[in-house]
């Protein structure tokens, strides 16, 4: 059998098989409300077969989006949109789930196809945060740095918005620790240089995550699953590192976090990426060699290329997402390529390949 097409049990999760629908913004929702433009986004997907289908990255807070366009929990009114996007998941055998984040020092920005330009207040933007008062681009707002009590409130917010999540129907969380946003920011010295107790040390940079997933944790049903998404180097000179990840997961696998998905980058606008197919399953090999599952993320496009990844040991799971954005039916076109058995939905069942 296909370890593409073999299930995985997560905690009393158990995944269909091992494609994933890679968190991507819609920036197409209203006061962070769900609606039909995220019900038939992420229902499709399931439709096609993907093992876990995750929501884009879901404010905790409304300056915690990126855009004013961004999913948001954080209010109880904005669960019952998306409760009917999970029962959807559910109901066509995905598993829902949902990345919680905040974009500190990358937020108040408009819509990609309109430039990812800085809003500023006077045009309905809003005053950014970050661990230091450092801009991501001269063009981009100088953050406010948080202080304690400003911190504390963003971890309540977390936990708030995990608790939300279980109301509405999500059996997985994702932690968005990656691409440059609020908890990336602390994590990278290049970007978090305070003095205090969260700054400074590997120990100090990492204090903001541990204490959101310890505060997630005393919501979060200890039989369903915590997921960190990560960027698993800076690529640039003396920023956080791939050792510094695998570092990290020692720590993160004892925290009662079961899987880490090994993105990268994005933190500092200077860096130098070389994106090519395959060029951050390395990470998640490196982290899995800590003992925790990860998941594999970037230009991965075939059946055969995240089969060979799988049946390399490199990774647990593999995280797709422009490749999804072309094709929703992929999974079920990869089932086909692999010679596997695939239960279609019954409305579709009549384009059952016959043998």
């Amino acid at each position: 059998m296909s370890i593409l097409f073999s299930p995985l049990k997560i905690r009393s999760i158990t995944l269909k098989n091992r494609i994933v629908v890679s968190p991507m913004c819609q920036y197409s929702a209203a006061d962070g409300f769900a609606n039909d433009w995220h019900l038939v986004h992420l229902g499709t997907r399931a439709v096609g077969g993907a093992g876990l289908v995750f929501t884009e990255a879901t404010a905790v807070s409304p300056e915690g989006r990126i855009s004013p366009y961004d999913l948001g929990l954080w209010c109880n009114e904005q669960i019952e949109p998306l409760k009917r996007i999970t029962d959807f998941i559910s109901n066509n055998g995905s598993v829902p789930g949902i990345q919680l984040a905040h974009a500190g020092r990358k937020a108040s920005t408009t819509q990609p196809w309109l430039g990812d330009k800085l809003i500023p207040v006077s045009e309905g933007g809003w005053h950014t945060v970050a661990p230091s008062s450092i801009p991501f681009a001269d063009d981009k707002d100088t953050p406010q740095e948080l202080t304690d009590t400003e911190i504390a409130t963003i971890v309540t917010s977390f936990k708030t918005a995990a608790l939300r999540a279980l109301k509405a129907g999500f059996k997985i969380i994702e932690i968005h620790a990656a691409h440059g946003y609020l908890i990336n920011q602390f994590l990278s010295p290049l970007c978090n240089i305070r003095k205090d107790s969260y700054g400074g040390s590997f120990e100090n940079r990492i204090r903001f995550l541990l204490e959101i997933i310890e505060a997630i944790r005393t919501v979060w049903y200890d039989e369903l699953p915590l997921f960190v998404r990560i960027s698993a180097t800076d690529w640039a000179e003396n920023g956080w590192t791939i050792e510094d990840s695998v570092k990290l997961a020692e720590v993160l696998k004892h925290k009662g976090v079961d899987l880490i998905d090994c993105s990268s980058g994005a933190v500092v606008s200077y860096a130098k990426i070389s994106a090519k197919p395959n060029y951050q399953v390395p990470f998640a090999a490196a982290v899995r060699k800590a003992g925790v599952l990860t998941g594999a993320v970037g230009i991965i496009v075939s059946a055969t290329q995240a089969e060979e990844i799988l049946s390399n040991q490199q990774a647990d799971l593999i995280f797709m997402a422009r490749e999804l954005l072309r094709n929703p039916y992929f999974p079920i076109n990869a089932a086909i390529q692999l010679d596997q058995n695939f239960d279609m939905p019954l409305q579709y069942e009549r384009a059952q390949r016959k043998k």
